[in-house]
C-alpha cells in the first residue's frame, strides 16, 4: 500500500517491458507462510492485470534475499511450494529466481537499425583528442565510419572505438563506448547530442513531434500550452504541448 511497486509496474509496461518476474521477498519474516504468499499473488495479479500484463505469463517466486533462500537453489523452508510456471510460447516451470530469469526470452539486439548513440559526456584527452562517450542504442559504430551529431550538425570520422579501455572492432547495442573523433572540439558537441551514421538515416533535430504521454501524478491540468521539461535519453530540454490529439486506453493502445 502506498509503495512504488504499482508505479514501477506501470512504468515498465508503458516503457515497453514485455516480460515480468514477480519475486516475493522477505518470506522469512512471515515464517514462509503459504497464506501470505497466495495473498500477495492475488493482490499483485490484480494490479499488474490493470496495468496490462497477463498474470499467466508471469512467474511468482517466493524468496528471502537476506538469507539467499530460493534465489539460486530451491529452498527447504517451503515444502508447500510446488514451483512457478508461466505460459508463453512454450510453458516454462521452475523453482528458483535464477531459473525464472533464465526462462526470459532474450530480446534481439537491434544491430540492423541505423546507428543511434546518445552522448553521456564529451572528454578532451591529452594526446588523443576529443572523445564522446555513450551507450549504443541501435546500429553499430566502428573506426572509419563518418558520423553526424544532431542537433549540433557536426559530421566527422571515427578514429577508434573503445570499451573499458580496450579497443573494439565495433560497438553494438548495449555497449557503453568511448570513441575518438577527428577535428572536432569539445565545445562543438555535448551531452544530449545523438551520433548517427551520416550515410544511413542520420539523426536530425525536429521542431515538433507526436508523443504518447502517461500522467502518473500531476496536481494541475495538463493541456495545450503546458510547458514541462523533457528528459529524452541523455537530453534535458524544455518543450511545450501545442495540442492534445486524443486520450488512449493504455492497455489496448486505442483511443
Amino acid at each position: 500500500k502506498d509503495g512504488q511497486t504499482r508505479e514501477h509496474a506501470l512504468l515498465a509496461y508503458t516503457l515497453g517491458v514485455k516480460q515480468l518476474i514477480v519475486a516475493i521477498n522477505k518470506m522469512d519474516t512471515t515464517k514462509w507462510s503459504e497464506d501470505r504468499y497466495q495473498e500477495i499473488i492475488k493482490e499483485t495479479s490484480n494490479f499488474i492485470k490493470k496495468v496490462g500484463y497477463n498474470p499467466k505469463h508471469v512467474p511468482f517466486v517466493p524468496i528471502s534475499g537476506f538469507n539467499g533462500d530460493n534465489m539460486i537453489e530451491a529452498s527447504s523452508n517451503c515444502p508447500w511450494y510446488k514451483g512457478w510456471e508461466k505460459e508463453t510460447k512454450a510453458k516454462a516451470t521452475g523453482k528458483t529466481l535464477l531459473e525464472a530469469i533464465d526462462a526470459i526470452d532474450p530480446p534481439s539486439r537491434p544491430t540492423d537499425k541505423p546507428l543511434r548513440l546518445p552522448l553521456q559526456d564529451v572528454y578532451k584527452i591529452g594526446g588523443i583528442g576529443t572523445v564522446p562517450v555513450g551507450r549504443v542504442e541501435t546500429g553499430i559504430i566502428k573506426a572509419g565510419m563518418v558520423v553526424t551529431f544532431a542537433p549540433a550538425g557536426v559530421t566527422t570520422e571515427v578514429k577508434s572505438v573503445e570499451m573499458h579501455h580496450e579497443q573494439l572492432v565495433e560497438g553494438v547495442p548495449g555497449d557503453n563506448v568511448g570513441f575518438n573523433v577527428k577535428n572536432v572540439s569539445v565545445k562543438e558537441i555535448r551531452r544530449g547530442n545523438v551520433a548517427g551514421d551520416s550515410k544511413n538515416d542520420p539523426p536530425k533535430a525536429c521542431e515538433s513531434f507526436n508523443a504518447q504521454v502517461i500522467v502518473l501524478n500531476h496536481p494541475g491540468q495538463v493541456g495545450a500550452g503546458y510547458a514541462p521539461v523533457l528528459d529524452c535519453h541523455t537530453a534535458h530540454i524544455a518543450c511545450k504541448f501545442s495540442e492534445l490529439l486524443e486520450k488512449i486506453d493504455r492497455r489496448t493502445g486505442k483511443s
